[in-house]
């Protein structure tokens, strides 16, 4: 109990700093999110394409975002931008020099490497059968994904998505090497602080529950876009 004890202190006596990293890594989680599922819809796209072109660049995106570390990403969009005069001086520079837009930056083109895999499966595991009723019906390519293909593809690769969904929360913590106070930064902080780690301690629990709340919800939608095959 005085350990319980110890760990409820510390998020007491530190709430006000453990709340407002906890929104910031929640908005990093949200806005990386929406805007990874943004540009993986078309990357995915390009992947299934019949011309080459778009399926060779679409492929060099994913295999050079999957295939380097987030963190070395990270350094190279806040740090490494940052050296080029030609950055400096346009009109990008008022964003790119603030670490909260670089961070969702990183993060998107990161996990939109992956969601754009994960789509590329779920697109390719359509049955035929269901794209051959829909061109019986007279649809054309464009509806064609629009209304058969791609809603089918999503429920295919939900889980995985949900999956890649709590990657991304946990990957969230690398930027408090760029200066900004996470849940990870804050609980570091405290820690350099008081020369303790119950404030890491406290940090993983929040993260446990907001793993399992992200779980359950992904759980949630699943069950309820698959409600047609329950029984």
């Amino acid at each position: 109990m005085s350990f319980l004890s110890e760990l409820g202190t510390v998020a007491a006596d530190n709430y006000q700093a453990f709340l407002r990293g906890f929104a910031l890594t929640l908005e990093l989680l949200i806005f990386s999110a929406l805007f990874a599922l943004i540009l993986a819809v078309p990357l995915a796209l390009m992947r299934v394409s019949d011309w080459a072109m778009p399926r060779r660049l679409s492929y060099a995106y994913t295999y050079l975002f999957r295939g380097t570390p987030l963190l070395t990403q990270l350094f190279l969009i806040y740090y490494g931008l940052a050296q080029f005069d030609i950055v400096r001086h346009s009109s990008l520079w008022p964003i790119l020099r603030d670490p909260w837009p670089c961070a969702v930056i990183a993060l998107s083109l990161n996990m939109a490497a992956y969601m754009a895999e994960l789509l590329r499966g779920g697109i390719q595991g359509v049955p035929i059968g269901e794209r051959e009723a829909g061109l019986s019906l007279g649809f054309t390519r464009f509806q064609l994904y629009r209304r058969i293909v791609l809603p089918r593809a999503f429920r295919i690769a939900l889980p995985a998505l949900g999956n890649e969904v709590i990657i991304q929360m946990k990957s969230t913590a690398l930027v408090s090497t760029i200066t900004l106070l996470d849940l990870t930064g804050v609980a570091r902080r405290i820690v350099t602080r008081t020369y303790s780690t119950d404030a890491l301690l406290v940090a993983g629990v929040i993260y446990v529950i907001l793993t399992y709340l992200i779980g359950l919800g992904f759980g949630l939608v699943e069950r309820r876009l698959n409600r047609h095959i329950a029984g």
